[in-house]
């Protein structure tokens, strides 16, 4: 299964573009799902300016998509059109200011290495993020939240470009920061943010993180082709507790399967489909509401075009 090859257009249209851009591209290898099919157009820039490039001279008609570490992603089987805009290298600078309490971290910085950079510069209230899969785009699009703390209880301001490739920049209030999301436009792509914290032993912050690293290893399934947290929490509930008392805990279509430790992840066990993954939490979701009256929202998201 293929899309029509665009990366001719797109180099025509932004000439001079230094990352790399490749036609057809396979979207197992950037989720963690580790599954789904192929991407129209991946491209991966260098820095900022080159994103921006792009951002300026692609024709409006051509969607953009964007992707960090995929950790909360899936590309359904018929593949995703358009350009998918990959930040990686050029965007993973973490830079600390001891004296202020704070940390700028680029978009594609992995949230745990934000967690260990302000521990070990002793600021405290971003330890969190240690138990939050994915990166810092992904974090502040979604209010990643765990283990008691929040993007926006640290977030001081928000940088990115927008559709157009203008550059933009968002304060906390700015953000409209809601359970699991916010309220910046869907077609602005972050590119940096800054949070701040507080003075703290780094020991005892690091030992914090330890602790988390713990929780999710005895309660979670790391290390398996798993997308994170499945569905949002519904108000005054949980999700995965919906899930075990709909009698959904190792439930499995093909090689995809509720995981028997958290029933609020779902995972590949190898050679699951995209399609196999969806329906199964499409399963899910219909038992739950048969089984409670309660909707679930799914917290993954699914892009692309079905098979």
């Amino acid at each position: 299964m293929s899309l029509p090859d665009i990366t001719d257009e797109i180099r025509a249209a932004a000439p001079n573009l230094r990352g790399s851009l490749k036609a057809n591209a396979p979207s197992a290898p950037l989720t963690w799902f580790r599954t789904g099919g192929p991407v129209q157009a991946l491209f991966a820039p260098e820095d900022e300016e080159d994103l921006a490039h792009l951002l300026e001279n692609l024709p409006e008609e051509i969607p953009v998509t964007v992707v960090g570490l995929g950790s909360n992603l899936l590309v359904r089987d018929g593949g995703l059109p358009g350009v998918l805009v990959r930040l990686a290298k050029g965007f993973s600078d973490i830079a600390v200011d001891a004296a202020t309490h704070e940390v700028r971290a680029g978009a594609g910085a992995p949230d745990v290495k934000v967690a260990r950079a302000a521990a070990e510069a002793g600021i405290d209230g971003l330890a969190f993020l240690r138990g939050v899969p994915g990166a810092i785009g992904g974090a502040l699009r979604m209010n990643a939240g765990a283990y008691g703390g929040e993007v926006k209880d640290v977030l001081v301001e928000a940088r990115g470009l927008d559709r157009r490739g203008r550059r933009v920049a968002f304060d906390n209030a700015q953000m409209g920061f809601a359970y699991r999301g916010c309220a910046v436009p869907d077609d602005v792509i972050f590119t940096q943010a800054a949070f701040r914290g507080t003075p703290g032993d780094p020991q005892t912050i690091l030992a914090r993180m330890n602790e988390i690293t713990d929780a999710r290893a005895a309660t979670q399934p790391v290390n398996t082709r798993t997308g994170g947290s499945t569905f949002k929490n519904p108000p005054g509930a949980k999700a995965w507790e919906l899930i075990d008392a709909a009698g959904c805990r190792g439930l499995r279509m093909g090689d995809a399967q509720v995981s028997e430790l958290h029933c609020n992840f779902l995972v590949n066990h190898g050679g699951a489909s995209a399609s196999e993954i969806e329906a199964l939490g499409e399963e899910v979701r219909r038992r739950v509401r048969e089984a409670s009256g309660v909707e679930l929202v799914w917290e993954i998201r699914r892009i692309g075009l079905p098979s």
